[in-house]
């Protein structure tokens, strides 16, 4: 479960903790399964306090130049009224009450591990550029699995061979294109540790060279 001894203590560190994930979260929503409706609240909430930050503080200095007038109107000494602060043009909106309990909860509720001996990547293979361009992901399942495996038959009589462990969604091959025409078929499976887990993938064929 989050804890808000995650976030920094004092509201201006708040802040900036708010706006530096509102400003950099979105290459990473896919990756870590964040809901895209929940980034789009964080952001409108990163925006609405720091701005409201500011003017709570304009807010502060105002208070005490009022109070330095109403003095000055008692005693009959000479000066101006001040200005009453009002909220800038461009104002973001006014959000919910609840941003710290919203921008820890991003990480979502608790998810039950699969089934490992159910998991299945989807793989699929694109001959582009002089390179095999293989596309696989998590399925969801990132926080329970290590890698995927993935092996490759060139069609050379060796069957599946091994091809790469890999750790982060999607992978190139760059063996060189064969000077005649060939099917390369590739499939994967995930891996725990030192262990394969699950299914292995439908079979993804591409025409090279």
């Amino acid at each position: 479960m989050a804890k808000e001894y995650f976030l920094p203590r004092n509201d201006a560190a708040k802040a900036i903790k708010f706006t530096t994930f509102r400003d950099n979260v979105g290459p990473y929503v896919a990756t870590f399964g964040l809901v895209p409706a929940d980034v789009a609240a964080q952001a409108l909430d990163a925006s609405y306090f720091t701005s409201m930050r500011s003017l709570a503080t304009t807010m502060v200095d105002a208070g005490r130049q009022w109070n330095a007038w109403k003095d000055i109107v008692l005693t009959g000494e000479t000066g101006t009224e001040p200005v009453l602060p009002a909220k800038p043009v461009g104002f973001p909106p006014s959000v919910a009450a609840g941003i710290v309990t919203r921008f820890l909860g991003l990480e979502g509720a608790e998810v039950a591990p699969p089934d490992l001996n159910t998991v299945q990547p989807a793989i699929s293979a694109l001959a582009t550029g002089g390179v095999v361009k293989i596309t696989w992901g998590w399925g969801g399942n990132s926080a329970f699995l290590d890698m995927c495996e993935i092996q490759v038959d060139r069609g050379v009589g060796n069957g599946f061979v091994p091809l790469a462990f890999d750790t982060t969604p999607n992978y190139d091959d760059n063996q060189p294109y064969p000077a005649a025409p060939a099917k390369w078929t590739y499939r994967a499976t995930y891996r725990v540790g030192d262990h394969r887990v699950g299914l292995w993938s439908a079979d993804a064929s591409v025409m090279v060279g």
